[in-house]
């Protein structure tokens, strides 16, 4: 394991990013629980790669869920339904940027504003572009062929719920962030370690219990 500053982590990061050779778009999946920072690091990352002059695209899980009348038919804090009923993945595995050559791409097939689907121009990503993805459940076999390369952001399932309620304080109440974070997704983390273990998968873990102080490993497979 490797330990240091945010910069220092991030520098590592975008090193392993150019260290990967493809002949199309490059897939980069940040996952991790809810809370654990995977956003704020997706963010950082983007910046790091385009100031080194790449061409970055940068897309979210949250814009590919189902519209939301489907995606509780087993109740609201399910744990089951957040892990089986919550995400389009076949729009996602719609939007190539893959081995194939076909370099098409949409952001988003979904608007969780306003609740509605999308439909936004389909596009053409340079050869050498670099698609930073951040998002829960991310190495679910539905998706793990997709990714050339897979972090995963570690952070206790406990320290997320404090997280949470920072985050969602203007929306929610602490009474209401603990009920879904101990109801819905705690539980839906702790079947997805049992079921798929996710860590396995990822070439690069980065344990983000302190942001400021970021422990990170290497995983050769």
């Amino acid at each position: 394991m490797d330990q240091g500053t945010r910069d220092e982590m991030l520098g590592r990061l975008a090193e392993a990013v150019g260290a990967v050779t493809v002949a199309h778009p490059m897939r980069v999946a940040i996952d991790g629980p809810p809370a654990a920072g995977k956003t704020t690091l997706a963010d950082e990352l983007a910046v790091a790669l385009r100031e080194q002059g790449r061409d970055v695209i940068r897309a979210t899980i949250d814009d590919f869920l189902f519209p939301r009348a489907q995606r509780y038919p087993r109740g609201e804090y399910s744990a089951e339904g957040c892990y089986f009923d919550t995400h389009n993945y076949d729009a996602l595995n719609r939007v190539p940027l893959g081995p194939s050559g076909d370099r098409r791409f949409q952001h988003a097939v979904y608007d969780r504003t306003a609740d509605t689907a999308l439909s936004p121009p389909v596009t053409t990503a340079p050869a050498d572009a670099v698609l930073i993805f951040d998002g829960v459940f991310l190495m679910r076999p539905e998706l793990i062929d997709r990714w050339d390369l897979r972090i995963f952001v570690s952070t206790a399932l406990d320290k997320t719920v404090d997280r949470a309620v920072i985050r969602e304080r203007r929306v929610l109440t602490r009474a209401d962030v603990e009920r879904r974070w101990r109801w819905r997704y705690i539980p839906s983390q702790q079947f997805y370690f049992a079921t798929v273990r996710p860590t396995d998968h990822a070439n690069i873990i980065v344990h983000n219990d302190e942001p400021q102080q970021p422990v990170w490993a290497t995983q050769t497979h």
